[in-house]
């Protein structure tokens, strides 16, 4: 029976993996080596200020191993969403990192291929007129024509198409701007001419690597052997093993329906998958189907910056204090706002985050009657300067520091801070603008995902 192997090295370029399982994968003679680098689920941060997820020295660590072994076996290596957001700047940084490698290397000619994902304003615009356009539920603001204009760029998130035909090209690296996680393994199972729906369902474990093996790690090699009767998968150290619960578990990770998953002109439908053992350490899937989506959509990500943002750690222990604290904030923040009367209140925004009292699921919290004897306090100003946050969270922290609630048995030292300064100016703080599907025309997707093939000899990376 026709098969291919997919070597995934760990859930994020740059998060490292152990150099021997990588190297036992080698020695498996895989097909491809496909990693993702990242996605805009932490938030909009990383896209709209253009920074990477990890530091360019983890990325490059990753990035030497993963270029050089698939050189030196004549297979291709992918990288899907490069830098983390997939825009352009996170791209070229990737680029960069990559242009050393090349050279030190005496890899000049490798074929490369990058798949740009960034989306023109204008294009989008006018899709907006034609209704073409949808909101993805209430996680952001109605998009005008002014607020698209005013985001840092927009990306979209690739289907499987772009890299089948640099795969198709010849390409044996591909860089790939923002892309649908799966997508690049579904690539190379359309390339070699397996089911596209096993290529998807495999890349949807294998995008975390080793998060669906126990013990479960996102820094560890696993091998996807993908058939035409389904899909084996396989952790490569032999400290970890996949059991039918831990791979099935992990494909429901990040959805929202139970056995629907909806991509680039594709639906996932899983509803019929049987997970099996396949041996002691491996997990046989079956059962996966892909449908054609009514129509063709991406997922449109863009971010515009809002504000600026100081935020302060503290300590609290005093179990007085405790008891009340969210009355103390109360009127902490209210002080403050007094003080500063003269200011514009719609200039700033102050919050706290009680860590002990319900600082992670807010008023979700199921256990909110528990109480310990510490809590740790996060508390922040933004504003549209970074000056005004830094002088508005000052007053904030010295206030709440000195406030004197009822029952206090000294004259201070309310908060503890494990950082001096305490004060933390953060810089820009950005929301998601655009976080939208777009349909688009088959014809359309050439288009969009231009891909270009860089001669490393004369790169300005």
């Amino acid at each position: 029976m026709r098969e291919i192997k997919i070597l995934a090295p760990c859930g994020i370029l740059g998060y490292g993996f152990p150099k021997q399982s990588f190297m036992n994968g080698i020695a498996e003679k895989p097909d491809a080596i496909v990693v993702d680098a990242g996605s805009t689920d932490a938030g909009p941060h990383k896209l709209g200020k253009g920074v990477a997820i990890v530091s360019d020295e983890a990325s490059r660590r990753d990035l030497e191993l993963i270029i050089t072994e698939a050189a030196k076996a004549g297979i291709p290596a992918i990288v899907g969403s490069a830098g983390g957001a997939g825009g352009r700047v996170h791209v070229e940084r990737t680029l960069h990192i990559i242009s050393s490698i090349i050279k030190e290397h005496h890899l000049e000619n490798l074929k490369t291929a990058v798949i740009w994902a960034d989306i023109p304003k204008e294009f989008i615009w006018q899709k907006m007129k034609a209704g073409k356009v949808e909101q993805l539920g209430n996680l952001v603001k109605e998009l005008t024509k002014e607020r698209l204009e005013n985001s840092s760029g927009v990306v979209a998130q690739m289907g499987h198409e772009p890299v089948v035909k640099a795969l198709r090209e010849g390409a044996k690296l591909i860089i790939c701007g923002r892309a649908y996680d799966p997508s690049p393994f579904a690539a190379v199972a359309e390339y070699y001419g397996l089911p596209l729906e096993y290529g998807y369902h495999a890349g949807k474990i294998l995008e975390c690597a080793a998060l669906c093996a126990v013990p479960g790690t996102t820094k560890d090699c696993m091998m996807g052997t993908i058939r035409e009767d389904g899909f084996i998968i396989k952790p490569l150290s032999d400290d970890r093993k996949c059991t039918s619960l831990s791979v099935a578990a992990h494909t429901f990770y990040e959805k929202e329906h139970p056995y629907l998953l909806h991509g680039p002109g594709v639906v996932m439908n899983l509803k019929e998958c049987r997970f099996e053992q396949y041996d002691d350490r491996s997990v046989m899937v079956t059962g996966s189907r892909i449908e054609k989506a009514p129509k063709y959509q991406v997922k449109l990500e863009g971010a515009v910056q809002v504000a600026y943002r100081t935020f302060v750690i503290a300590g609290v222990r005093d179990p007085i204090m405790l008891s009340m604290l969210e009355e103390v904030e109360q009127q902490v923040e209210q002080q403050t706002k007094e003080y500063y009367e003269d200011i514009d209140q719609g200039r700033y925004e102050i919050h706290f985050l009680n860590y002990g009292i319900n600082g992670v699921m807010g008023d979700a919290e199921p256990l909110s009657e528990e109480k310990g004897h510490e809590a740790g306090v996060v508390f922040e100003v933004i504003a549209d300067t970074q000056e005004l946050a830094n002088m508005i969270c000052s007053t904030l922290r010295s206030t709440f520091l000195h406030y004197g609630y009822p029952g206090r048995k000294s004259t201070a030292g309310n908060l503890a801070f494990p950082f001096a300064p305490s004060d933390i100016p953060f810089g820009p703080v950005y929301e998601f603008s655009v976080y939208h599907l777009m349909e688009i025309a088959g014809e359309e997707i050439e288009q969009l995902f231009p891909i270009e093939y860089p001669e490393w000899s004369s790169v300005p990376y």
